[in-house]
């Protein structure tokens, strides 16, 4: 799934020194590191979704991560959505393709309750 694919670029700029500079370089706003709802900074979100977009999605793209302009957009906005509280927890699960249900289903597939504790410590920075 291409969102996947835009969450896990995104998280390598945490890991990922030379990455992340390189990313604030092209954005030319913020820190370059778009790891998490918390740290995608305003000024990073709008040159993600702006003009800068085919640039950020073929630089993902040389380090191995290949998604669409329109793929990294929809991310993007999700998490401001989500950090607003504008995209409940169900639908932000249902566009990064997790299930929501009470328990583990037949796919094999972790509750929401598990993957709501992965998206706090893993996007907003939460222990």
């Amino acid at each position: 799934m291409a969102t996947a694919t835009v969450l896990k670029f995104m998280q390598k700029t945490a890991e990922d020194e030379a990455l992340r500079q390189q990313l604030e370089t092209l954005l030319g706003v913020g820190d370059g590191n778009i790891s998490s709802e918390a740290d995608l900074d305003p000024a990073e979100s709008e040159a993600l979704k702006g003009e800068r977009a085919p640039v950020v999605a073929e630089f993902a793209a040389q380090k191995g991560y290949s998604f669409s302009v329109d793929e990294l957009v929809t991310v993007v906005d999700a998490f401001e959505k989500h950090q607003a509280g504008q995209m409940s927890d169900v639908d932000f699960a249902a566009l990064l393709g997790v299930s929501f249900s009470a328990q583990i289903d037949e796919a094999g597939m972790p509750s929401i309750a598990k993957v709501k504790n992965w998206f706090t410590r893993t996007y907003l920075g939460v222990r």
